[in-house]
């Protein structure tokens, strides 16, 4: 496994592998590996890719008051984690190697941008879109793989890729979770023991919410008010920025609870915020 740090350094590498017929597989990441990017590496590798992993905290993503500067960086745990996984070279950028001395271009992708965690990090999808389509564009792989924790940034990307025509493909891989349900997280770390076990709610409320819809229900608003009701009791709980069940494409809140529906949540624990989804078919059409 090689590391490289320069954009002409991975470009040559990838642009060999590519000679040689292999396709690339791309994990992009912003480190603090745990298995859900572990699942990720794996599925590039299953699938016969020669596989890149970046490892980049990118700065343009965080709002001001944000967790920039303690987000975790083990940077030496996360190389041993590649190398055991099999990926073939991991890309680790300075921020000015990926934007200089600043950049004056920006990928906006409106409308899926807006709801949910736009309404909350309204710059934050403005720099992933933007990271992504410079990151596509340097290691230009044949796949790139995401979770589906982040499900809104996944359908960002999604709609950037065929929007811009850029010619690969996005898998999105599904949600990995500890064995109490709590989806992993780089942000986990951060959770105090009496913390992370409150979080677990959240597995719960999506539970809870597609046994209501299976059951038969199709209010939203009865639905998101009993979730509301039961993660309320959680001692740890200092805040809620939104509770949607949505609508798998737009991103939209829906008024009525029918075909497939995304029910995604964004809470905070002590000063930790976790987001979590879950997609459910209520089987009406």
């Amino acid at each position: 496994m090689k590391a490289v740090e320069t954009i002409s350094d991975i470009r040559k590498i990838v642009n060999k592998a590519g000679k040689a017929g292999k396709k690339i597989g791309f994990v992009p990441t912003m480190g603090a590996l745990h298995d859900g990017h572990i699942s990720l590496i794996k599925k590039s590798v299953k699938d016969g890719n020669f596989t890149v992993v970046s490892i980049f905290v990118n700065p343009t993503q965080f709002g001001p008051n944000e967790d920039l500067q303690k987000y975790p960086r083990p940077l030496k745990a996360d190389l041993k984690i590649c190398k055991e996984n099999k990926v073939d070279v991991v890309f680790i950028p300075t921020p000015e190697e990926m934007y200089g001395s600043g950049g004056l271009t920006w990928v906006n992708v409106e409308k899926l941008s807006q709801p949910l965690d736009g309404r909350f990090r309204p710059r934050h999808f403005r720099g992933v879109a933007t990271v992504c389509a410079k990151l596509f564009n340097i290691v230009c792989p044949d796949t790139a793989y995401f979770g589906q924790k982040d499900a809104q940034q996944a359908a960002i990307i999604k709609r950037m890729v065929a929007d811009l025509n850029f010619p690969l493909k996005i898998t999105v891989c599904p949600t990995v979770r500890e064995s109490t349900g709590l989806a992993l997280s780089s942000r986990n770390r951060y959770l105090s023991a009496d913390e992370k076990k409150d979080a677990v709610s959240i597995y719960n409320l999506l539970m809870k919410a597609r046994a209501l819809i299976k059951a038969g229900l199709s209010n939203p608003k009865t639905i998101i008010a009993e979730m509301r009701k039961i993660i309320s009791n959680s001692n740890s709980l200092t805040g809620i920025d939104y509770i949607s069940i949505v609508d798998l494409q737009t991103l939209e809140d829906v008024r009525r609870i029918k075909g497939k529906v995304l029910i995604a949540i964004a809470a905070r624990f002590g000063s930790t915020r976790l987001i979590d989804n879950l997609i459910v078919d209520s089987g009406k059409h």
